[in-house]
């Protein structure tokens, strides 16, 4: 092994195979197209997040409006749990009702039964 100084200049020449160079040339082409993938994708999520954080503060501005709902809401099932039990009040006391009319009707019908067997006794009274 001789120890000659490489000398590089506009006369040197380079020998590289084709295989070589066509590597090359196409290892830095997907380097090329990572690099612009990756850089595609950070400013993806980049816009994600500040439309993110966009939609954050416009919902922190709402919180009265939400509240207000809240207690509507909470308002509104109040009302119906009372609506509720009075007409659960009110079909029981049709029950009653239909019932009372009913036994009131036989009553009647009893009452009358009485006043015609009274007056087919003959007292007048």
């Amino acid at each position: 092994m001789s120890n000659k100084p490489l000398n590089i200049g506009e006369d040197a020449k380079v020998a590289m195979p084709m295989k070589t160079v066509a590597s090359l040339i196409i290892l830095v082409g997907m380097g090329v197209f990572a690099y612009t993938e990756l850089t595609a994708r950070l400013v993806s999520l980049e816009t994600s997040r500040e439309l993110f954080e966009n939609d954050l503060l416009k919902k922190s501005q709402q919180v009265p409006v939400d509240q207000e709902q809240h207690f509507l809401l909470e308002d509104l099932y109040k009302t119906v749990e009372k609506l509720q039990s009075t007409q659960e009040m009110n079909m029981t006391n049709k029950v009653n009702i239909e019932f009372l009319n009913s036994q009131l009707e036989k009553a009647l019908n009893d009452i009358e039964e009485l006043k015609d067997k009274v007056r087919q006794n003959g007292n007048g009274h």
